[in-house]
Parts: C-alpha cells; sequence; structure tokens
C-alpha cells in the first residue's frame, strides 16, 4: 500500500522566504558536537537574530558524528554585510568565540544560496531557551552539482517533472535553492565560490520514513526516467545530508 502524503504544520502567516540562505556544514573535534550544540543553542540563537538574521535551523548530520550544519538567512546580500559585521563585531561573539573555535576544524564548507521556491520557517515553534529534549524529524539535503549556467534549466526541470514525481511518492519538498553568485562581501567568512549547484530539501518524520521513500523512488520508472534527464545538466555525484534537528532548531517535523 502507498504512503500517504505527509502533512506538516503549515509556517504561521508572519513566516518569510529569505532572498539568501547560508548552509553551512562544520568539521568539528572527535566528541564536541554537543558541546558546539549546547553552545550554539543557548548563546545564538536568538542574538544573530537581534541584528537581522533569521536562525532556520541547525542539526546534527547522521552519517557524521563530528559534523554539524546549520543555516541562517537574511533580507539580501546587503542586509547580510550589515548582520554579520554587527554580530562577529558584537560582544556576544567576542565572548564565546573562543569556545565555539575550540570545537572545529573547519567551518568553511558553506554554499551561499538564492531562493528558487524557498523554504518559509516558523521560527514560533522553535523551542525556548534550556530546552534540551530534540524534535522529531528528518531533514534530507540534497545538493546537486550543475554544468555552469544550468539552474534555469534544472530549476524548470524540477518544478514541472522531478517534483510532480516526488509527490506522488508521498515526499513533500520544502524548498529549492541554487547558488546565489553575489560577491561575498564578508570575505572573513568564506564561502564555496564558482560553484553550480541545485538544492532542494524535504522533511521526513524518523529515518524509516525516509528509507521507505528512498527505497520507493528507486523502484519508481517515472523516477528513473526523470532522473536521465536530470543527469544531462549534472557535472558530478548529488550528495544527500540526512539532518536531526537539535532541540531548538525550528526546522523540524
Amino acid at each position: 500500500m502507498k504512503d500517504p502524503v505527509i502533512s506538516f504544520e503549515l509556517p504561521a502567516r508572519g513566516a518569510h522566504v529569505c532572498q539568501v540562505v547560508e548552509l553551512r556544514r562544520y568539521a568539528l573535534r572527535p566528541g564536541e558536537r554537543n558541546t558546539l550544540i549546547e553552545l550554539f543553542d543557548r548563546e545564538f540563537v536568538e542574538t544573530q537574530e537581534a541584528v537581522g538574521m533569521c536562525v532556520l535551523g541547525q542539526f546534527r548530520d547522521l552519517d557524521d558524528p563530528d559534523s554539524f550544519v546549520w543555516m541562517r538567512g537574511f533580507g539580501d546580500m546587503e542586509t547580510r554585510k550589515q548582520a554579520l559585521e554587527a554580530f562577529y563585531g558584537g560582544p556576544v561573539w567576542r565572548e564565546h568565540a573562543r569556545a565555539a573555535n575550540a570545537t572545529m576544524i573547519d567551518s568553511d564548507n558553506v554554499l551561499l544560496l538564492r531562493p528558487v521556491a524557498g523554504l518559509a520557517v516558523d521560527r514560533s515553534r522553535r523551542a525556548t531557551p534550556g530546552t534540551t529534549e530534540d524534535p522529531r524529524g528528518l531533514l534530507a539535503v540534497t545538493t546537486w552539482p550543475l554544468a555552469r549556467d544550468t539552474a534555469v534549466e534544472v530549476s524548470a526541470l524540477f518544478r514541472d517533472a522531478l517534483e510532480p514525481t516526488l509527490r506522488a511518492a508521498g515526499i513533500r519538498v520544502l524548498g529549492t535553492y541554487a547558488s546565489e553568485h553575489s560577491e561575498n562581501t564578508f570575505p572573513g567568512l568564506p564561502v564555496r565560490q564558482n560553484e553550480e549547484v541545485f538544492v532542494w530539501m524535504s522533511m521526513f518524520r524518523d529515518e524509516a520514513e525516509h528509507a521507505r521513500h528512498v527505497r520507493a523512488l528507486e523502484q519508481s520508472s517515472t523516477w528513473h526516467d526523470v532522473s536521465e534527464a536530470l543527469a544531462l545538466y549534472l557535472a558530478g555525484t548529488e550528495e544527500v545530508l540526512r539532518l536531526a534537528p537539535t532541540a531548538r532548531s525550528a526546522l523540524h517535523a
């Protein structure tokens, strides 16, 4: 029997789509992930938003115990510049930078993205400070490396063929993104430049549900057909992150 279509709570009326999003992946020192998560959830959520950012979600990578993944958004590139200057030049970062950096090996694996059909996160769903129980959910983030200047074609293919196939399999796409090629006006935080990517995100209740849908797609002749069309635009192999939300992630099932 086909799995039912997954239904999640819709964003609040005040939720909005950020026009610039950073997908940030940190390689951490062994055993330090929970240390960083506790610090981040306590000190770096409201304080970033107070200077003009939107912390979309923070996650444990289920396939790498020493990886922390998070996303934040901005209204535009100028807002990003001003917000980053305010936060990283401000008192909260000065106080906690040493402790945060001590957990990290590398923090430069960052994709700068613009929405194609961006996700709208309801920040009222974020747990209050001090919450330690992780919410339910598995966020699957799929990144396709593209041949240069093919984002428009891939966006159209996804909208017209790939997403309807996913929907028919019971998978709800939360948001889609393409590379933002504007100059990085805050060079103190590097991003992966000169890359063309398409990113799409979907949420599942747990690992078992995600695995069921992956198997269903692998057995779908329609999915294979549209994947062959997609392959004409790919410049490498897709990457899928399986992410579990932390206690204070606003994005969860």
